[in-house]
């Protein structure tokens, strides 16, 4: 297994850092830190920007290649995670609002809040599949004493289908380089969770444990390469791990400041080029990793 030290490249401008009273969000999640921000939901667009989530302050940021930061998208809510369809719209899941599609710089509708009289427990993470699917996780404030996580699917056509029902706090989620598998964080029991993307007609598909891990609070945010691999992003651990298709381990990649390790990334253009990111100093880091 290789031991890896990521490098720093991007920290969040101090104009951006949040000086005020911490908000709802932020005092739920940290009482009595100064929350200068909370970024997560890494991905890059078409043009290799990197977009980020600020959850408490309701931003999401584009950063270009050059490093360049700009507040794309700045709301009254809680945007954990967002994705750019192939039509263009952005459409992201909201811890308060449910699931959202922006429609300006500081406006959104809701596009659901829940299924069947059944709210949103709080949403967290999602991805895009191929045919413009939404995988995505609802992990309100569930744990190993209250299982309660969801992972939900979203089609094209905009019907909602809840999957899970019982994850340990459903957080990360990304599907395998060939769409064959979803891989969910399961946070709280610090493992990553696995089934198939070719679902049941009825009922629960079946779902095993991928990945056990320890240390740290749990997996975090989620990757895949055309390689196959598999990049986990280990909350307050200030690490990531990368793991080939059979789930033994490749490499650990440690941060050199930080660790509150949210968020992992491949670059477009090079599958060995991982990015990360550490919520705690607001910083993107990044690791190439060698063959």
């Amino acid at each position: 297994m290789l031991e890896l030290t990521a490098v720093p490249l991007y920290t969040l401008p101090e104009s951006f850092r949040h000086r005020g009273k911490p908000s709802r969000w932020a005092e739920m999640t940290r009482p009595g830190h100064k929350m200068h921000s909370f970024l997560e939901g890494a991905f890059f667009d078409v043009d290799q920007n990197l977009w980020l989530s600020d959850v408490p302050y309701g931003r999401v940021f584009r950063i270009s290649p050059e490093g360049y930061w700009e507040v794309m998208h700045e709301i009254d809510g809680e945007p954990h995670s967002m994705r750019i369809t192939k039509d263009g719209r952005h459409i992201a899941v909201d811890h308060r609002h449910g699931l959202i599609e922006f429609t300006g710089y500081d406006s959104f509708k809701v596009l659901s809040n829940g299924i069947d009289k059944q709210p949103f427990l709080g949403l967290s993470d999602m991805c895009l599949d191929d045919d413009g699917s939404l995988w995505f996780t609802d992990s309100g404030r569930s744990s190993i004493s209250n299982p309660s996580g969801r992972v939900y699917r979203r089609c094209p056509k905009g019907t909602l289908r809840l999957l899970i029902d019982c994850v340990p706090y459903s957080n990360g989620i990304c599907l395998s380089s060939d769409r064959n598998l979803v891989y969910v964080a399961a946070t709280r029991a610090n493992q990553v969770w696995q089934f198939s993307s070719r679902l049941p007609e009825f009922g629960q598909p079946m779902v095993g444990t991928f990945i056990q891990l320890s240390g740290g609070l749990g997996p975090d945010g989620l990757a895949s390469n055309s390689f196959g691999w598999l990049a986990v992003a280990q909350a307050q651990a200030g690490r990531s791990y990368l793991f080939d298709k059979v789930g033994d381990r490749l490499a650990e990649i440690r941060l050199p400041k930080g660790l509150w390790t949210t968020s992992v990334a491949f670059h477009p253009n090079n599958d060995r080029l991982l990015y990360i990111i550490d919520a705690e100093h607001a910083s993107v880091f990044s690791c190439v990793i060698p063959v």
